[in-house]
């Protein structure tokens, strides 16, 4: 190699877990015989030198690391999108001896929680996700010493360590198909447009649409939630009563939008033409099913907890942006 051996490099090429790599160079209990000679014979065959500061700290380890989520609603994980990035981070931390904690800190509350965990070093690291424009999340995070990754970035700043989607070449490209269809007024349902997520879909719209040289005005801004979707989609009808597509920025809203259509007596796809974003398990059970922009949902929250543990393990991982892909259905 033309770079250092890393611990994943060791664990990938042993076939076992960052953790129980980890297990082994810090002759750790409850490694399996075969698990530790796969190890002992991937570091000799890889030259590995082990991290002397990564070994010096694992005696220290409290054994947990942190999912901090900036929100505090009580229906969070009713928005499956969550629901599947916890899925991912949990399936990894089940491969170590770690322990996974929870916490939502959008709230003085919650962010005081957090903070009492940082200062009783009660955590080995820390992930972020949905974090707001000029976030104190964030700050708390990175003041605290310990490694912190991000899912996703934010608006005001980009972290040294984050997974995030492909969220502008997606949008950009739902847009583009819509506009593949002979739609030529075609509006859209924004995100928050306090967070990067939503920011980045706005622009991936707009950049279709003006390089269409289509008008970009068609414009409605959502929350991500399905009562905000629906909000937003009664907001365009009565505004402009000739759009014959809508990109809408998450499936939760989607799912508002195609609610207000039906309501309002308007065929889809045949007047309207709708696609939304995330592929969540819902997009499939809309009526009609949804055309959407797949991101791969579970797969972020694996590669913020594998990053993070690199992290723990003294390696420098490198930030990644994950690619999306569109899935078409009945709605467009």
């Amino acid at each position: 190699m033309n770079r250092p051996v890393t611990v994943d490099d060791v664990a990938k090429h042993a076939g076992v877990s960052i953790g129980t790599v980890s297990r082994v160079i810090n002759n750790a209990p409850h490694v399996s015989r075969k698990a530790r000679d796969a190890v002992e014979r991937a570091i000799d065959e890889l030259a590995y030198v082990p991290n002397k500061t990564a070994q010096s700290l694992a005696g220290q380890r409290r054994g947990s690391v942190v999912l901090a989520i900036s929100s505090d609603d009580p229906g969070l994980f009713a928005n499956l999108f969550f629901a599947q990035v916890v899925t991912g981070v949990n399936a990894v931390v089940e491969e170590t001896d770690l322990e996974l904690q929870l916490v939502l800190a959008a709230s003085d509350r919650g962010r005081a929680r957090l903070s009492r965990i940082f200062k009783a070093r009660a955590a080995d690291g820390v992930m972020l996700l949905a974090l707001k424009e000029n976030d104190p999340l964030s700050a708390l995070a990175e003041s605290s010493g310990l490694p912190v990754v991000h899912g996703g970035r934010s608006l005001d700043s980009e972290p040294r360590f984050y997974v995030d989607a492909d969220n502008r070449g997606g949008a950009r490209s739902a847009v583009e198909y819509l506009i593949s269809l002979g739609r030529r007024r075609v509006a859209t349902i924004t995100g928050s447009q306090d967070q990067h997520v939503g920011v980045a879909r706005y622009l991936g719209y707009r950049e279709a649409v003006v390089l269409a040289g289509l008008d970009d005005s068609r414009v409605a801004h959502g929350d991500f939630s399905e009562a905000g979707g629906a909000a937003a989609m009664t907001s365009l009808l009565d505004r402009f009563p000739d759009l014959d597509a809508v990109f809408v920025a998450s499936d939760a809203m989607a799912a508002g939008a195609l609610s207000v259509l039906a309501a309002r007596g308007v065929q889809v796809p045949d007047e309207v033409a709708v696609v939304g974003f995330n592929d969540i398990v819902t997009a499939q059970h809309t009526t009609p099913a949804l055309t959407t922009v797949r991101q791969p949902i579970d797969a972020l929250g694996r590669e913020m907890t594998r990053m993070l543990l690199r992290l723990i393990d003294g390696d420098t991982p490198t930030s990644l942006i994950l690619p999306t892909t569109l899935v078409r259905r009945e709605s467009a």
